[in-house]
């Protein structure tokens, strides 16, 4: 009995020395930088539009022919600087992107690029991103955005640009970048002036990225939150709707009787956590 309390009680405080030092990780800052001296290589690609509710794909010009407006270009790694934060920060910390940077990536897809949506309720405006995981080698950044495009007689826009950014800390470089919208059942809202109408549809590729695609979701780091963790964090700051402790009916028509509140019920004909509608 001795030998085994005595083993407890070292198994103990091992474990409690390892979640202390994970805590610390988790705590402690970073900073990243870019050498501007290096280049980066994007693709990128539109596919063709493949529906839309009222078949705007087919009738309007401008969105039957939406395709990328440069297939692959070179950019400064300066550009890419728009998404790193301009102080140290640990893992989790939200941080905005600047805007002059990302409209430079979003120009390779469409010349037009704006951050102010035509439609904005108050909380669609916003560029952000957050540091996921890191370790001695490379940091991981995911971001989202709110973007559209203005075409010929209307605007298209996307219900997200979402993606992730991977950087060699030890030299500098972007090994890694994909900024994309991402798939749906309907992943975007366009408006056609000429007719003052709105439709919604589906594309299914919208995308910036570099040839090699890498991330830090398999490898061994220092510190992390999960990618969905970082996704909550994000969307947080764009809808305050998230806040709500949604439930389903089932769940609201017990719950009602037992805490004595009426049940507020909401019938909506699109998401309330993207732009797509």
């Amino acid at each position: 009995m001795k030998t085994l309390t005595v083993g407890f009680l070292i198994l103990t405080m091992t474990l409690g020395q390892l979640n202390a030092d994970n805590h610390s990780a988790a705590n402690s800052k970073i900073t990243l930088n870019l050498d501007d001296t290096s280049e980066v290589s994007l693709k990128g690609f539109i596919a063709p539009v493949e529906y839309t509710q009222y078949n705007f794909h087919v009738k309007w010009d401008a969105l039957a022919n939406f395709r990328v407006a440069e297939p692959e270009k070179q950019h400064p790694a300066s550009v890419f600087r728009a998404f790193l934060p301009d102080e140290a920060v640990a893992v989790g910390d939200l941080w905005q992107v600047k805007e002059e940077g990302a409209l430079t990536l979003l120009r390779q897809l469409n010349p037009k690029p704006r951050f102010d949506l035509d439609i904005n309720n108050g909380d669609s405006y916003g560029l952000w991103a957050c540091l996921r995981a890191y370790n001695d080698a490379f940091a991981e950044i995911v971001f989202r955005i709110h973007a559209e495009f203005v075409l010929n007689e209307g605007r298209f826009t996307p219900s997200q640009f979402k993606g992730h950014l991977l950087i060699d800390r030890m030299n500098g470089k972007v090994v890694s970048f994909k900024m994309y919208v991402p798939e749906g059942v309907l992943n975007f809202d366009v408006g056609w002036d000429k007719l003052g109408a709105i439709d919604v549809g589906f594309c299914p590729q919208i995308e910036l990225r570099t040839e090699k695609q890498t991330t830090l979701l398999d490898t061994e780091v220092v510190a992390s939150i999960t990618q969905k963790d970082a996704e909550r964090e994000m969307i947080l700051r764009f809808y305050k709707s998230e806040q709500i402790n949604w439930v389903s009916l089932e769940e609201a028509l017990e719950m009602a009787p037992a805490q004595q509140k009426p049940v507020h019920a909401i019938s909506i004909d699109g998401p309330l956590a993207d732009e797509a509608c």
